[in-house]
């Protein structure tokens, strides 16, 4: 049977696309290669993501990119074999990144179709049909569940029932995931409006105006948060009133990427070929990376890790970059370009690319350790949460993915 999907962007402007899924899906390898796992238990207590080993939230993966600051990086680790635990098929593709929290996993497919799954066996738990299609992921708070939808309407659940708690309309497609300060819900929006609703009824509390589309989700660091825009400027917002601080920082290009903090550095790439690192506190440019062979075209956000920016590009490179100095560090070339942003846990990286390969490299050097193929593509990034990897492709099949029982 042939669904028709039609929500796809590339840049900063909408066009429409059709995508051709079979709903059978296929695996055809999984295979792994010998890596160093005491290597990887050796850093395991070390602080990657703000958060220690030690810390029970590393059970969860509640935003699309792990953690408040948007690292995409856990100090998690994966056992070294994997095999699939559980598999479970949407009605629709899922382009949008899983969540996980509560012992269930969500996900949105294209369709506008939310799902709850339990998180140890893959059975269905709820799901609720809206009217339009989501693009943007899940997130989770406090036993809540935020998401928008790509005609702007901004949606807040009970995570156990799917019970619809409160609605609000923004004026534009919502594509990045919201973020949670105090009693407070961020969701920003193609409208170029960065909207701050009450979690308990869904009252306004403030609004930040840009100058163009948002399409990134908002990124929390202590009482601020970050946006990348397609103004070309990164926006520092006062999480409390809601006004800016300081004067924003210009990019030198559009981006719907989501910023990704680490300390007094903002970490970025936008769509005209460069990765960036921002002061974000003395609001100046640390360092510009340029590809000065071929200039690469991003789209998704950076993962950053001890001393490390991860990011990968249109034109099929997944790059390893310096935080200290912008150089290159290390390349790893795929097959056809990856759609979602990178994943770090602990000593491992993790690509999920449009070929149908889950890719999993080292860190430490870009070398493959494993990877899993299916017939179809991944277009939103893994969740790692308890040493289990998550990931959904564009057939509507979510995965788990474990150490083998036997």
């Amino acid at each position: 049977m042939l669904k028709i999907h039609a929500f796809f962007k590339a840049g900063c402007v909408k066009f429409a696309v059709v995508l051709i899924s079979i709903s059978a899906v296929t695996a055809f390898a999984a295979t792994g290669n010998a890596s160093d796992e005491s290597a990887r238990n050796s850093i395991s207590g070390q602080s990657v993501s703000g958060q220690t080993a030690s810390d029970p939230s590393l059970s969860n993966w509640a935003l699309a990119r792990g953690n408040p600051e948007s690292t995409g990086a856990t100090d998690q680790v994966v056992p070294k074999d994997l095999a699939v635990k559980w598999e479970y098929k949407a009605d629709e593709a899922i382009e949008s990144a899983l969540v996980v929290a509560d012992n269930l996993v969500f996900a949105a497919d294209v369709m506008g179709k939310l799902y709850a799954i339990s998180r140890s066996d893959g059975n269905e738990v709820w799901t609720h049909n809206y009217d339009t299609g989501f693009t943007a992921a899940p997130a989770f708070h406090n036993g809540h569940l935020a998401i928008g939808d790509v005609e702007g309407n901004f949606y807040f659940l009970d995570a156990k029932t799917g019970e619809l708690r409160w609605q609000a309309e923004t004026n534009g497609e919502i594509d990045g995931s919201a973020a949670f300060f105090g009693d407070n819900v961020l969701v920003a929006s193609q409208d170029g409006k960065l909207y701050c609703f009450a979690v308990n009824d869904g009252s306004s509390v403030w609004t930040y105006q840009t100058d163009d589309q948002i399409r990134c989700s908002p990124t929390v660091a202590g009482d601020r948060t970050f946006l990348g825009g397609c103004d070309g400027q990164l926006h520092v917002v006062d999480l409390n009133t809601g006004k800016a601080i300081g004067d924003t920082i210009p990019l030198g290009g559009p981006t719907g990427s989501t910023p990704a903090v680490q300390g007094d550095s903002v970490y970025l790439p936008i769509m005209d070929g460069a990765v960036l690192a921002l002061d974000w506190k003395n609001q100046k440019e640390k360092w510009r990376y340029i590809d000065e062979d071929r200039p690469q075209e991003y789209r998704g956000s950076a993962a950053v890790a001890g001393d490390q920016v991860i990011v990968s590009s249109q034109n099929k490179q997944v790059d390893s970059i310096s935080m200290k100095t912008g150089k290159r560090l290390w390349r790893y070339t795929l097959r056809r370009r990856a759609d979602a942003s990178p994943v770090i846990s602990a000593d491992d990286v993790w690509i999920a690319s449009t070929d149908g390969r889950l890719i999993r490299l080292s860190l430490n050097d870009g070398s493959e350790r494993w990877k899993y193929e299916i017939r179809g593509s991944f277009i939103a990034p893994p969740a790692i949460a308890g040493g289990e990897v998550f990931v959904a492709d564009d057939n509507g099949v979510i995965r788990c993915f474990a150490k083998p029982t036997t």
